[in-house]
């Protein structure tokens, strides 16, 4: 398998110059990195202006591996070249790196780059990509992986205070400044005439050490932040490694490259709805940083948020006044570390009555709304202690608890609850204190442990009658002056205390069914399934040329293949109505196809935009300015893996790939609208109209993607 690292930026406030001067004192030995025993300048060349600088050398490494190993493999010590190209017109230095020991079977490819701040010129950029494949090593595959990536990830750390030795070193010498390079003086001709001197030289190869493994300085740059979030901190902090140190939290260098690499993933695929760094760590740190794991239910996750506008619940929904009234739960201040502290007296709860008389979708919405807001107040909490805040504390009192609490649909609507917050808000609980648990906890927690992730049970402290006011208690985790009134502190906690749900309030089991469908389809999004040979098929009647077709998808499974076709003549509609082309439908979704078998393309009808391959997991927005009056029709069709061009035999990624697509069966989620050409601008922020059901999606499209002034399809 291939290893791959992408590094955060790291800006020195030091001018290039100042930096290369430093760098270049790391040879031709550096005391600092044991491992670097030596290197030898193998090849060198300098432009007739000094402005370009390339040097390659081979570097001896001692790695620190078992001896049997080194013995088996015949060698004591490790060969890498190295090659610097330093354009000093530029201000650029490119470095790129690769094992010339055992090439055959382990490859290592190391890209580097020192580029001048894009915001300040007197300061300095590094970012660094690598990738490390190994082939075959004497069947010591694993442990060859563990040694190197122990290794690099010791010498990244060590990288930044290298620099920091050399540049204060520098400074004990008197150097604080090395004048940048500038152009020779012009020369007189025999005929005394001055002219600016061009010197000749010779193509060299500078590499872009951000093409195959990263992106350009600027782009990394941007990686993280999210384009539509408020910046955390002054935009200083947004650009280099201080940034994640300091409202992410301290990260191994492995761990912050996937975190930016699977952020550049999201940027290009989900363009204008990133979520915060924050929130992709949250699902990074769920599934252990494996990346693939972590972009799989972090996409499901999004679509989810999308599909029921949980971005928006705490604008756009009111709890109902039984909730405010009977649900014995609310925030209290912060715990010793600076966790938001919510307080849950389950106990006291009637959650029978509840669900009686509100039913499951009301409350699952409400703890969605709790959900929310926990994020929200961590994110206040990170800027007000300076130090990322990333989860909260929840303390449950049970007293009171009894087997009227165990009633069935009570606790299926439990079930469903931590189901779906497992899904969406992973790595979001940093401690749950259960206090006075009753004898009929444990029946409780048997029931309820299996659907929670093992390292959410891990924060679970549970204490038995008063055993919280011992040592090792409460008090360990919250201060004594905030420990609430009903658990002996001083604090009077404004927690709603709870009680029985008047009877007069309960709703039929028709009534709360007919709640629970309006509830959860507040969208106006529609789900639909593709089936290989059965595309899904969308049909808009276009009277006015020049009205444009706006849509925004999402491939939830599968990949797909997005087509827009025009024709004059009317599909028939077909056997069994879907509720209208711009109808809600259930979230199971349903399958439409209108263009007849019989119908010739470029005779019936015909393509007016070309095809889209869409990945699962991408989301989709567009837009398409009609020529013609007529019909047109919106495709979503089955995506077959192509055979490699160049044989025969499929390639694997397309094997396995197509193995992920089950029963051939893809799904989408869409909305497609038509907006009067007064109305659109050109771009997707412009479908904030008001005339625009887009208009509750603006906060998270404005950075959607760019348009050309006939159609634009973009991902």
């Amino acid at each position: 398998m291939v290893q791959k690292y992408q590094s955060p930026v790291r800006v020195y406030k030091h001018p290039f110059e100042l930096i290369m001067a430093a760098y270049e004192r790391r040879f031709p030995t550096c005391p600092l990195i044991p491992m670097f025993v030596a290197s030898d300048t193998v090849n060198e060349y300098k432009s007739e202006d000094e402005a370009i600088h390339v040097i390659e050398r081979r570097c001896k490494l001692d790695i620190d591996a078992p001896r049997l190993l080194k013995k088996i493999a015949g060698v004591d010590y490790v060969y890498f070249i190295q090659k610097n190209s330093l354009n000093r017109r530029e201000r650029t230095l490119h470095i790129e790196a690769y094992n010339e020991t055992f090439s055959n079977r382990v490859i290592i490819n190391e890209h580097c780059s020192y580029t001048v701040h894009p915001d300040n010129e007197d300061w300095t950029c590094f970012e660094q990509s690598a990738s490390l494949d190994i082939k075959s090593f004497f069947g010591f595959e694993s442990t060859v992986e563990k040694i190197a990536m122990k290794q690099y990830t010791s010498n990244i750390k060590k990288g930044k205070e290298i620099i920091e030795y050399y540049l204060k070193q520098l400074e004990e010498e008197g150097i604080t400044f090395v004048p940048r390079w500038t152009p020779p003086v012009a020369c007189k001709s025999e005929s005394g005439t001055s002219h600016p001197r061009r010197p000749v030289s010779p193509a060299i190869n500078i590499p872009d050490c951000a093409t195959k493994e990263g992106l350009s300085n600027k782009e990394i740059l941007n990686t993280t932040s999210s384009p539509s979030e408020p910046t955390a901190g002054t935009p200083d902090d947004k650009l280099d490694a201080d940034y994640i140190k300091r409202y992410l939290g301290d990260l191994t260098p492995m761990q912050e490259s996937c975190l930016i690499r699977l952020r550049q993933w999201l940027q290009e695929t989900h363009k204008g709805k990133i979520p915060k760094d924050e929130h992709i760590l949250r699902f990074l740190r769920a599934r252990d940083f494996n990346i693939d794991k972590a972009r799989e239910i972090l996409c499901q996750s999004l679509t989810w948020r999308k599909q029921h506008q949980v971005d928006y619940i705490l604008d756009t929904w009111n709890p109902p006044q039984v909730l405010q009234d009977y649900y014995a739960g609310g925030w209290h201040h912060h715990d010793k570390d600076g966790r938001p502290l919510y307080v849950l007296r389950l106990g006291q709860m009637d959650t029978k009555g509840l669900v009686r008389a509100l039913g499951e979708e009301a409350l699952l919405r409400y703890v969605l709304s709790i959900n929310e807001e926990g994020l929200r107040r961590c994110e206040e909490n990170t800027k007000v202690f300076g130090r990322p805040i990333s989860s909260w504390t929840c303390l449950v009192d049970l007293e009171g608890l009894n087997m009227r609490h165990l009633w069935r649909p009570g606790v299926k609507a439990l079930l469903r609850i931590i189901e779906v917050v497992e899904a969406n808000y992973p790595e979001t609980l940093g401690r749950l204190l259960i206090l006075r648990a009753p004898r009929v906890f444990p029946v409780l927690w048997t029931l309820v442990s299996p659907f929670i992730d093992d390292n959410t049970r891990k924060k679970f402290l549970i204490y038995a009658g008063n055993d919280y006011q011992g040592p090792g208690g409460l008090l360990d985790y919250i201060d004594k002056e905030i420990i609430p009134d009903f658990l002996g502190g001083e604090c009077m906690c404004e927690v709603p205390e709870g009680g029985l749900v008047p009877k007069s309030l309960y709703r039929t089991a028709e009534e709360l069914e007919n709640e629970d469908i309006k509830l959860w389809t507040e969208t106006i999004y529609q789900s639909a399934s593709v089936f290989k040979g059965a595309p899904h098929e969308v049909l808009i009647q276009i009277v006015d040329a020049s009205s444009v077709i706006t849509w925004d998808f999402d491939v939830c499974k599968g990949d797909i293949v997005f087509n827009i076709f025009h024709s004059k003549r009317a599909p028939q509609p077909p056997k069994k109505d879907s509720l209208g082309a711009h109808s809600i439908t259930s979230p199971g979704g349903n399958n439409v196809q209108l263009i007849d078998k019989v119908w010739q393309l470029g005779c019936d009808y015909s393509m007016v935009e070309s095809p889209l391959i869409c990945k699962e997991g991408e989301s989709v927005q567009g837009s398409h300015v009609t020529r013609w009056p007529g019909f047109y029709i919106l495709q979503w069709k089955f995506h077959s893996m192509p055979a490699c061009a160049t044989t025969n035999l499929p390639r694997v990624d397309d094997v396995l790939a197509s193995l992920q697509v089950s029963s051939h069966k893809c799904k989408v989620m869409y909305y497609t609208e038509v907006i009067g050409s007064e109305d659109f601008r050109g771009s997707m922020t412009s479908l904030e109209s008001s005339h625009s059901g887009f208009s509750q999606l603006s906060a998270a499209t404005t950075s959607s993607s760019q348009s050309h002034s006939s159609s634009m399809i973009s991902r």
